[in-house]
């Protein structure tokens, strides 16, 4: 990379003496015209021609500017997870799960046509039996279409019918659905679970429900969050399914040093 910055900078100064000298019967203190055409092609020449005998070069370059958006996004995440961390962990909308009153919070947002959501379900029932203190926060975010949006809603008004560890319960039902899921699955849960079929269908388009997918989504926009799972854990987001530990290793983080990578 020494190299190759030295051999630019050569070279645009080769092509500025070349250009300031011609200037010289004019002006001492004018500034340098730009490249001709000629100059131009020189320079794209000798560049071109550097990368490809040494493209390890372009290679690190790219690594480089991977490693500073990684850690542009990391910096955006860690500022919207302080501004929202009321919301995500004590809105009103979200469905908890495990101890309503456990030391560390997960959060998740998830889409119940999302094939690793349905994965990370069996990892969340293991964390939230083998972990009696840990509560878990599920955020609707129907990112893959219509039918998901559909699923939500109603899953989101079923809400308003159950209490306790039932609302959890219709949410593995649904999740654990065969196919694609939609609002018909969803009312078919609904029903199955004994709930107002009439009721969920009204609660869906009501005000409550709305507010909820409307919170959930401007939270995920905030995040920077692209899919799904995505799980929350103190100053930790988590993409993807990653599997039972890595998750129980960040809740460790969080209990004994109040944030993760202890």
């Amino acid at each position: 990379m020494p190299l190759f910055r030295t051999l630019l900078c050569a070279t645009i100064l080769a092509g500025t003496l070349g250009v300031a000298s011609a200037q010289t019967t004019t002006s001492q203190t004018a500034p340098a015209a730009a490249f001709t055409d000629v100059q131009r092609q020189a320079i794209e020449g000798i560049i071109k021609d550097y990368l490809v005998k040494n493209p390890d070069v372009l290679q690190e370059a790219i690594a480089e500017g991977e490693r500073r958006q990684q850690e542009t996004q990391k910096l955006a995440q860690s500022a919207a997870l302080k501004e929202a961390r009321e919301a995500l962990i004590n809105s009103p909308h979200g469905v908890v799960a495990g101890n309503p009153n456990g030391d560390v919070t997960m959060v998740e947002f998830f889409d119940y046509n999302c094939g690793y959501c349905r994965k990370a379900l069996s990892d969340i029932q293991a964390l939230i039996k083998g972990d009696p203190k840990l509560r878990v926060v599920l955020k609707d975010f129907p990112v893959l279409g219509a039918e998901s949006l559909e699923a939500s809603k109603i899953a989101l008004a079923a809400k308003q019918q159950l209490k306790g560890d039932k609302v959890f319960e219709f949410h593995t039902k649904l999740l654990e659905s065969k196919g694609r899921v939609n609002g018909e699955r969803a009312l078919a849960v609904g029903k199955e679970m004994g709930l107002d079929v009439s009721r969920l269908l009204k609660d869906a388009q009501g005000p409550e429900v709305k507010a909820a997918l409307s919170e959930n989504v401007g939270l995920g926009d905030k995040l920077g969050l692209s899919g799904t799972p995505a799980f929350i854990i103190g100053d930790e987001v988590i993409p993807g399914a990653v599997g039972v530990e890595p998750i129980r290793k960040t809740i460790s983080d969080v209990r004994q040093c109040g944030h993760a990578n202890c």
